[in-house]
């Protein structure tokens, strides 16, 4: 970087967002920008740093060794410079800026709508940046500063400070319309062995203990398509006879309305599982952070039920 450009938290910001990333690409496309504007400012910003802060990989970049001991230290800075300006502008009357949240793709459709109106209607000078993903990446994203927040399913309902529970939700078996096996409210776990499932990939929690629970009953899942997409699931199971997937009910409960999917909560276990708003544990938020899990956690409606939902 030129003695014009000194380094500056934005800079850091992004250098962060490569490194949680791993791809100019997956960067270029968070900030709706071109893989080439991002190479240039990392370039412009290793200048300043005196040396390569990335090295190429096969499915991306890496940090270097300088890399590493860079952010190791500017993670802590950027937080601390986003807090005092935040604070600042909270003293003036007007919380504004950026929230970073992440949120499973199951629940990211019914919370963020609402969550956007609100914030346009009381909060307009508030930004969201969202980040979608499996369980285990969002807490990490959590743990190391990435994100603000994060919604989550749990499979225990949280007790600490840090976790506040959204919502309680069964898991459900999903078929095409007019299905024998779905047509009643709760089929048992145990008539899942042999069926044509679609699943996710592994490693995924989610799928860990799907898993784990076949075993527990005695036989293993029989996963013809595996497909981490929501949206893939259900296409392939609305338009397959004899085609189940095993789904929440927040990401089907459009169709279940439109009819175009018929889901029976399962039992035996019921697999009930916790949505809950997880902050971190470590740092303060800011203020504009304060206001929207505030508003996450006054949003009850867009969690909708289905039929048979546990209380």
């Amino acid at each position: 970087m030129s003695a014009r450009h000194p380094a500056n938290p934005n800079d850091f910001r992004l250098f962060l967002e490569v490194a949680e990333l791993g791809s100019f690409t997956k960067a270029a496309a968070q900030r709706q920008t071109v893989q080439s504007h991002i190479s240039r400012q990392i370039g412009e910003l290793e200048a300043a740093c005196g040396g390569p802060l990335f090295r190429r990989t096969g499915r991306g970049v890496a940090l270097t060794e300088l890399g590493q001991r860079v952010q190791a230290r500017v993670r802590g800075w950027v937080r601390d410079t986003d807090q005092l300006l935040a604070d600042i502008r909270a003293d003036a009357g007007l919380p504004m800026g950026e929230v970073r949240l992440a949120i499973l793709p199951s629940a990211a459709h019914p919370l963020i709508t609402r969550l956007y109106l609100r914030l346009q209607a009381e909060y307009p000078l508030i930004r969201l940046n969202i980040r979608e993903g499996q369980g285990g990446e969002l807490d990490t994203l959590l743990d190391t500063g990435g994100v603000d927040m994060a919604v989550l399913f749990r499979f225990r309902k949280p007790t600490g400070a840090d976790e506040k529970l959204l919502a309680t939700a069964g898991t459900y078996l999903v078929s095409m319309p007019g299905d024998r096996l779905t047509r009643d409210d709760t089929v048992d776990f145990a008539r899942l062995e042999g069926l044509r499932l679609v699943l996710p990939r592994r490693p995924s929690h989610w799928r860990a203990v799907l898993d784990e629970t076949a075993r527990s009953k005695g036989f293993a899942l029989q996963a013809e398509v595996v497909a981490d997409s929501l949206r893939v699931q259900k296409e392939l199971v609305a338009h397959s006879p004899g085609l189940y997937s095993v789904l929440g009910p927040f990401s089907m409960a459009e169709e279940m309305r439109s009819g175009g999917l018929q889901a029976a909560r399962i039992v035996g276990p019921d697999l009930r599982r916790y949505v809950t708003l997880a902050l971190p544990k470590q740092g303060q938020l800011t203020p504009a952070a304060k206001v929207v899990a505030k508003l996450i956690g006054e949003t009850d409606e867009p969690w909708g039920s289905l039929p048979g939902e546990p209380e």
